[in-house]
């Protein structure tokens, strides 16, 4: 039989996940400053989208440690986001909500 493999990697220090922490803090107050910016209205939900789309990424990287896993595991996660994520941009613009230059 074939021997698998298995690569250890350190895990992360606590000022890693304090990074992160302070990235996601910073993502939450972004998100909370284009709510109430006016400018931002029209674009509103694409921009919240994207900044939560950002924020799950780096919690399922860092907090659920797949970026020191297998590749595999960040394909079960990521894809069924990316996945949901496309067939809610067609439905929105089948329906008329998101147009294309008109």
């Amino acid at each position: 039989m074939a021997e698998t493999k298995v690569v250890e990697h350190a895990h992360p220090t606590a000022g890693t996940y304090l990074r992160v922490a302070v990235i996601l803090t910073l993502l939450t107050v972004i998100e909370v400053g284009v709510f109430y910016v006016p400018a931002f209205h029209p674009v509103l939900a694409p921009v919240l989208l994207v900044l939560s789309a950002i924020k799950f990424a780096i919690v399922v990287m860092f907090y659920m440690h797949l970026k020191m896993d297998s590749r595999f595991f960040t394909l079960v996660f990521g894809g069924p986001l990316l996945l949901a994520s496309g067939v809610m941009l067609g439905l929105l613009f089948l329906f008329g909500v998101l147009t294309l230059g008109r």
